[in-house]
């Protein structure tokens, strides 16, 4: 990913991980979403936004890295390779149906951080260290914000993806402030969260209330 200078750094934290979701943060949008989300806490944020093309996801993308700047979260682009070579994003993230791990990583290059979602312990055992830093665990609950979600694997589910898993794992699905104890004991590096922290009228508090509990528990 040269063309946009990426920090290129394979170290991140996956504490407390915002995907956003551009229907959600229609109040505010999604730049000041994450910069307030960030301000509270966040310590990646990734732009999922399936409404528009690449040259809409590169224009928010780039207002999106140069909010962040010198806020040490990482910004992940889900799926569109393109998109985060132009943007000169930290990462990737892609799906079971998108680009494979392997062409995916090809084209990112060996410093960029790359995540994979995953829905079984079987495609949570098939992530190649090699290629993926981390997967996306679940999803736990039912989640409004993507409508072709799998079935929800609770937290049994969640602790089998994530003990068959060679990476570290930030689980996804539905999940809230009263979640961060169970997320953590089930292994997870960090909880991956969407209307929890977007759909708020204060995200900056939301994502408050997260890293509180999240630092309790860590510390």
């Amino acid at each position: 990913m040269a063309q946009g200078a990426p920090c290129l750094r394979r170290s991140f934290d996956l504490s407390l991980y915002l995907v956003l979701d551009p229907g959600l943060c229609a109040g505010i949008g999604m730049v000041e979403t994450a910069r307030r989300a960030v301000a509270g806490g966040v310590s990646t944020v990734q732009l999922r936004d399936k409404t528009g093309g690449t040259a809409a996801m590169i224009e928010t993308g780039r207002a999106l890295k140069a909010a962040l700047a010198g806020s040490g979260a990482a910004l992940i682009i889900n799926d569109d390779v393109e998109a985060a070579a132009a943007i000169g994003a930290d990462g990737v993230h892609i799906g079971q149906g998108d680009m494979g791990a392997a062409e995916t990583r090809a084209l990112i290059g060996p410093q960029a951080i790359l995540g994979l979602t995953v829905e079984t312990p079987a495609l949570a055992a098939a992530a190649d260290p090699a290629l993926v830093d981390y997967i996306g665990a679940g999803p736990v609950f039912a989640t409004p914000t993507k409508a072709d979600h799998k079935t929800p694997v609770g937290f049994d589910g969640l602790k089998a993806q994530i003990a068959a898993s060679p990476v570290p794992a930030v689980a996804i699905g539905g999940l809230k402030t009263g979640h961060v104890a169970e997320v953590f004991a089930a292994g997870a590096q960090g909880l991956a969260v969407v209307s929890a922290i977007c759909g708020q009228p204060d995200p900056e508090a939301a994502a408050r209330r997260f890293r509180t509990e999240i630092d309790r528990l860590s510390g």
